[in-house]
């Protein structure tokens, strides 16, 4: 994945919504031995419900950017876990520059998803 220069916590937001409404507390399914960044693009898993890194190619939700990774999650292990994690998924202008998308995967289609759901990335 590419990485983001800064792993602050919502380094990348411009602005949001009043409040935490731009924001809500989610499953997170993080692949073995993977850190994912602040500002990483997630899709939600039809299967689950959970969400996971966008990927296009993919089949099970997560083809559809759903919304943005907040703060950093790790997992050291051997095999996926679901983490609870914060993510911006409505009513916010993001740094286009500070999203982390997987490597090979449509990036404007992406971005064109999260429009659909009211994130601007500039």
């Amino acid at each position: 994945m590419q990485t983001t220069e800064d792993s602050s916590p919502g380094i990348f937001i411009l602005s949001e919504s009043p409040g935490t409404i731009s924001r809500d507390t989610v499953s997170v399914t993080v692949p073995a031995a993977t850190t994912l960044a602040p500002g990483t693009v997630l899709g939600q898993l039809s299967g689950t419900g959970a969400y996971a890194p966008y990927d296009d190619r993919e089949s099970d939700g997560t083809e559809n950017a759903a919304g943005v990774l907040y703060g950093e999650l790790v997992n050291d292990g051997n095999a996926p876990i679901d983490i609870a994690a914060m993510i911006l998924d409505w009513g916010c202008a993001l740094r286009a520059d500070g999203l982390v998308w997987a490597a090979g995967v449509d990036v404007d289609g992406g971005l064109a998803d999260l429009a659909g759901i009211g994130i601007k990335a500039r």
